[in-house]
């Protein structure tokens, strides 16, 4: 069957990329000093600067950061053909594969009516793969940002049948958890019960099929964008931030948060 225009068109468009990077690794002379472990740092930041894109809906930045970390693929996958441990197309072959085996719901007989059933399909076919590290928690990356890190394991564990009921049941858990916090003394065991109402807050995003890393990056910038709001606003009353008290600080900040 002949490739569509498109098809063909995304064929030329990556072929061209693909020798771009190469010229790169050759020619540039701080390409040529790069491996792996020095190039994985930019790959994380790239991924969440695509993740920001997303999650602000804008279409001309995701176009440009799709861009920066295909590039990064490509440039990772040249770095393996250079050891002679693969290349860009065995990526894709195996990546291919992998898609194809876990989803036998599109490519096989299995049925799969939910999400949920998709997932747990996808985890139980993740554990049978030849050359998996063993165990509930096998493979789990231990840099993981730290909200991600504890919803990696709390999928885990679900996985294996250990989960709460609903997301009424992780409510409740996590309530009691700020109750534990509050009533907590001593620096240890505070910090003890902050980690346990964090976890349990992500217990509640996972229920809720939230992303915990993309909310709290999200009211963090909520947050920043209405503080220095009420720092404008001060400065156009011709007051400076730093020199207002606290409530008057806090009653510019509410103003704003009204207004927004």
């Amino acid at each position: 069957m002949a490739p569509s225009p498109g098809e063909a068109e995304s064929a030329a468009a990556l072929g061209t990329l693909d020798a771009i990077t190469r010229r790169l690794r050759r020619d540039c002379p701080w390409d040529r000093e790069q491996d792996a472990r020095t190039i994985v740092p930019h790959t994380v930041e790239e991924a969440y600067e695509l993740a920001d894109a997303a999650q602000r809906g804008d279409d001309a930045k995701l176009l440009d950061e799709l861009g920066d970390v295909l590039f990064q693929v490509h440039f990772l996958a040249l770095l393996l053909e250079e050891r002679g441990a693969g290349d860009l197309a065995a990526v894709a072959r195996h990546a291919s594969e992998k898609l194809v085996r876990r989803h036998p719901h599109v490519f096989g007989e299995v049925r799969a009516d939910t999400a949920a059933e998709v997932l747990r399909n996808w985890d139980q076919i993740k554990a049978t793969e030849p050359g998996r590290e063993a165990g509930v928690f096998g493979e789990v990356p231990e840099n993981l940002p730290g909200l991600l890190y504890a919803r990696k394991v709390q999928r885990r564990a679900a996985a294996s049948g250990f989960d709460f009921a609903g997301t009424d049941t992780a409510l409740e858990a996590l309530q009691e958890e700020i109750g534990e916090l509050g009533a907590a003394e001593g620096a240890e065991r505070g910090f003890e019960e902050l980690g346990d109402v964090l976890f349990a807050v992500v217990n509640v995003a996972r229920k809720r099929k939230l992303d915990p890393e993309l909310a709290v990056r999200a009211a963090a910038s909520r947050f920043r964008t209405r503080v220095q709001a009420a720092v404008d606003l001060a400065a156009s009353r011709g007051r400076n931030w730093n020199d207002l008290s606290a409530d008057e600080q806090l009653d510019l900040y509410a103003r704003v948060r009204v207004e927004q």
